[in-house]
Order: structure tokens, then C-alpha cells, then sequence
């Protein structure tokens, strides 16, 4: 038996790249899939309602059954009807994927305020409002006798985590905002059986990932490619499981590596006891702890895959953002 034979799954941003992979793994494996995307572009602009109607007649096609949504996972109400759609077509739902993203990058003294708001509205709130909806279902659910698995599947990115990007502000942000929303989520819901965990692809190539220095280059056909996002569908496939113990974990994915994150950790300490710090005493005690260089464990987590080519031209970009000219004031932006 497939590992997710009769299972709903409602799988966010599921027109293209890592949501489309994984709506169409899913299905592969007896998932009846609801496939959520507005079709918009990476800025989040110029919706396309046929985007997530092609990827639903592509999983039927295959022999498997799906559904479409276009609602924004922005809205509440549309959030909402997610869940109806998946309810109203299969009968229940057990699964949420958060997928959705986009991405507006520019140098902070660059970015409007909709850059802003738009990638954060996306990336958290969107997160937040399908699981609320879903929650809210489930919860009714199990006050009326259902001792059905259930399973929310976050989507963050290392950028926000492991290796926050210049220009990138508001995705940062919001990324390391659902990690931290994942624990919560999973302490609040473990009552319910709801397990809830966070995927976090690395170096993976989509829409969002391809201005990356090295990830236009594809190995020869019949090669593996560690870089394309069908990597990370059977990842979410055993999250979503109901044979998987994890709840509360943030695991990455990189190319055939799958990494269990342990979040910010402790470092060194200086401590005084028996009254306040001055400032004398601080800069003597802290200076002297070790800490890291934000920019030298960026260069080791995307230099090291790209070699001292790659970053040189990464560091290229970062210098050609802080370049931009910025665009006239207009209204209130």
C-alpha cells in the first residue's frame, strides 16, 4: 500500500517548483490532493487560475485524483474554503501542506513597505491562515470522535535560518517566523493529534532560487540532480505519514542530505554576579568570547557548494544591490 492511500492532503503554492513536486509525489503515493496556487508570479503579481488547474488534470491523468483551489492564502475566508474544497471533494482532510512564497528582494533602504508587507503576508500570515482553517476543522473533528492522524508540513527556507541572504529582509523574517511558529503550533496541537513540523529546502532550484550563482547548472540527463525540488517531496511525504513520531522539528533538505535542526543554541557566557554590569566590564568580558561572522558562515554555506568562482559572483550580487537606484517616492510608500 502506497504510504498515503486515502489521506487528504491541501498542498500550498502546488502550481510549480517544490509545491507542484510535492502535490504530484503525494499523489503518487494514494494521497487525494487539493492543489492551492493563484498562478501568481514570484512578485506575487498577475494571477493565473489555470496554473493550479494544470497541475490537477496532470495528477488525474496519472491516475490519481486531485482538485483545484485558487484562493490566496492570504485570505482568511479563502484559507477557509480551502478546506471546504477538500472536504467537499474527499470527505475530510489530513494533511496541509505550507508552501506558498514569493519573493521581493531588495536592500532594506530600498524596500517599500508592500515589498514588505506582501512577503510577509505570503510566507507567515498565509501559514498561519491554513492552519488555522484546517485547525478549526480538525478540532470540531475530534470532539466528535475522530481519532484520525493528522499532519501540517511548514515550509521555511535557509534564508531566515541557516544562511539569511542580503536583500532579503522581509523572506528572512518570515521564513525564521514559521520555524518559530512550527514549535508553537506543535505544543498548542499535540492534544488534538495534530503533529506538526517544518521542511527547509537548501539550494534548490525554482522561480525564486535561479538568479543563485550555480543553480542553472543541470547535470546530464539520467544523472541525479540534487538541486531539483523533486527532492524534497518524499521528505514532506514522511512528515505528513502517520507512521512519523516528529512534531515541533525544523529539518532541512539538501540534495540527498536530510538534516534535524536543533534552532539557536547557547553560546559562550560571561557572568558577573552580585550587582550590574558596567560598560568597562562588558567590553572587556564580551570581547573576549568567541562568536561567529555573519558573512563568513554565509560564504561557507553557499560558497562551499559553488567553489571561490561562485562566490565571487555571489558577492557580485550582494554588491550590485547595494547599487540599486532607488524608485521615486509615490503616495505613502
Amino acid at each position: 500500500m502506497a504510504s498515503l492511500t486515502d489521506r487528504v492532503a491541501l498542498v500550498t503554492g502546488a502550481g510549480r517548483g517544490i509545491g507542484r513536486e510535492e502535490a504530484l509525489y503525494f499523489a503518487s503515493q494514494g494521497a487525494k490532493v487539493v492543489v492551492n496556487d493563484p498562478g501568481v508570479a514570484v512578485d506575487g503579481t498577475g494571477p493565473d487560475r489555470g496554473i493550479a488547474e494544470a497541475v490537477a488534470r496532470e495528477i488525474v491523468a496519472l491516475g490519481g485524483q486531485a482538485v483545484a483551489n485558487t484562493d490566496s492564502v492570504t485570505d482568511w475566508a479563502g484559507a477557509q474554503r480551502m478546506v471546504d474544497t477538500a472536504v467537499e471533494a474527499f470527505g475530510d482532510l489530513h494533511i496541509v501542506v505550507n508552501n506558498a512564497a514569493i519573493e521581493r528582494n531588495r536592500a532594506m533602504y530600498f524596500m517599500t513597505e508592500e515589498d514588505f508587507d506582501l512577503v510577509l503576508d505570503v510566507k507567515l500570515k498565509g501559514t498561519f491562515a491554513v492552519t488555522r482553517a484546517a485547525v478549526r476543522y480538525w478540532r470540531a473533528q475530534r470532539r466528535a470522535g475522530s481519532e484520525a492522524d493528522r499532519a501540517v508540513v511548514n515550509t521555511a527556507s535557509g534564508s531566515g535560518l541557516l544562511n539569511p541572504l542580503p536583500g532579503q529582509s522581509n523572506y528572512a523574517a518570515g521564513n525564521a517566523a514559521v520555524a518559530a511558529m512550527t514549535i508553537v503550533h506543535a505544543l498548542e496541537l499535540g492534544p488534538l493529534g495534530v503533529r506538526v513540523n517544518c521542511i527547509v529546502p537548501s539550494m534548490i532550484r525554482t522561480r525564486m532560487t535561479l538568479p543563485v550563482p550555480g543553480m542553472r547548472d543541470i547535470p546530464p540527463a539520467g544523472e541525479f540532480d540534487p538541486r531539483h525540488p523533486a527532492t524534497i517531496a518524499p521528505v514532506a511525504a514522511y512528515l505528513a505519514d502517520g507512521r512519523c513520531s516528529y512534531t515541533g522539528q525544523v529539518v532541512s533538505v539538501r540534495g540527498g542530505s536530510v538534516i534535524v535542526n536543533h534552532g539557536w543554541h547557547r553560546g559562550a557566557q560571561a557572568d558577573k554576579e552580585g550587582g550590574l554590569w558596567t560598560v568597562d566590564e562588558l567590553a572587556d568580558s564580551l570581547e573576549r568570547l568567541p562568536r561567529d561572522d555573519p558573512f563568513e558562515k554565509l560564504a561557507d554555506a553557499l560558497g562551499g557548494a559553488f567553489g571561490s568562482a561562485g562566490r565571487a559572483e555571489f558577492q557580485a550580487m550582494i554588491d550590485a544591490g547595494l547599487q540599486e537606484t532607488p524608485e521615486p517616492p509615490s503616495g505613502s510608500r
